[in-house]
């Protein structure tokens, strides 16, 4: 491609003025592009704080209800639930999360309830919330994490949720073939129109601390995920399990974490041509925000450019615990 010579181009021209710069722009970012992951705890009335997480909270049932409202009212299209499991209700089973009365099921619930179609509600299906040993699936007797066996929980989870009211179904465990098992039930059992967004490429990150503070499994894991979380040094691996699980029912697929995987979200997308999501994990939102309190930067640029980042890489939205605080710096 030829172009013309200085001084007949100045590139400079359309950057000198906001109207133009807006005119030329090639990505936007909307709260139409944001997921916001919000976690549900016990009890009535309540919020706890989570230390790790400077700004983000655990909420009861009813307060996760205010919160949806508040999302909605910023134009955010769904939420992400994720459950704080008491310890004397974990088990090495799992098996609370196949109770239909269980936070998640409770919340997804009270949300719907409230709000119907006006948001969407996104469910994790993965056992770490509820097992004592903080693994995401059921543990062999060598130590190894079942894959098949844990597949046939994670079926039930799945159904669970829908039942609850689930809008999107997000199997974040990494087992082989669940993706195929839970769309075959769902459709069976009369939830054809529930989404599938499939982590189909989740590494075994080292940013994933707070948000294991946040579900109360840090301190309960016992050895690491490397067996079934994907190796970070791998990207042709990703297109892989994407293919499958696109094969399989996924109406959309998740790359985590999302920073540090801008060149794995840009390939999902030019390979295939579906709707990519990223998440802007837990480690990462804690950089910025630390970031910011040292004045190492804006906090608000920092928000709105890393996730510009996602879009600009092929994403076509991103579940980010500044999904609030983006949409109201959009919507301003």
């Amino acid at each position: 491609m030829t172009h013309a010579p200085f001084p007949d181009l100045r590139l400079r021209r359309t950057r000198r003025t906001g109207w133009s710069r807006a005119m030329v722009r090639e990505h936007h970012l909307t709260p139409s592009n944001l997921i916001w992951p919000l976690f549900v705890c016990p009890g009535d009335g309540a919020e706890e704080p989570i230390a790790s997480l400077p700004g983000v909270s655990r909420w009861s049932v009813d307060r996760i209800v205010d919160r949806a409202k508040e999302a909605a009212a910023a134009g955010i299209p769904c939420l992400a639930l994720f459950p704080y499991t008491e310890p004397a209700l974990r088990r090495e089973d799992g098996a609370e999360a196949l109770n239909p009365g269980n936070l998640m099921c409770r919340a997804t619930a009270a949300i719907k309830q409230a709000l119907g179609d006006e948001i969407g509600v996104l469910t994790d299906v993965a056992l770490d919330p509820y097992t004592s040993h903080g693994q995401d699936g059921l543990i062999g007797d060598t130590g190894y994490v079942l894959n098949d066996e844990t597949v046939e929980v994670l079926v039930g989870q799945a159904l669970n949720q829908a039942r609850a009211g689930a809008d999107i179904i997000a199997p974040s465990d990494m087992m082989d073939g669940r993706v195929g098992a839970i769309r075959e039930a769902l459709e069976t059992e009369g939830f054809g129109d529930v989404q599938i967004m499939s982590y189909a490429a989740k590494y075994a990150s080292a940013f994933y601390g707070p948000f294991r503070d946040a579900v109360g499994s840090r301190g309960l894991l016992k050895g690491d995920k490397k067996t079934y979380q994907m190796d970070p040094a791998n990207v042709e691996e990703a297109l892989r399990e994407v293919e499958q699980d696109l094969a399989e029912g996924a109406d959309s697929v998740m790359v985590k974490p999302g920073l540090p995987y801008l060149d794995v979200v840009r390939a999902v997308k030019e390979h295939f041509a579906v709707p990519v999501y990223a998440y802007q994990v837990s480690g990462e939102y804690a950089m910025i925000e630390a970031a910011a309190a040292a004045g190492a930067g804006d906090r608000d640029a920092l928000v709105l450019e890393t996730l510009l980042a996602f879009r600009r890489a092929g994403a076509s939205g991103v579940l980010t615990y500044h999904a609030l605080h983006a949409a109201r710096l959009l919507g301003a």
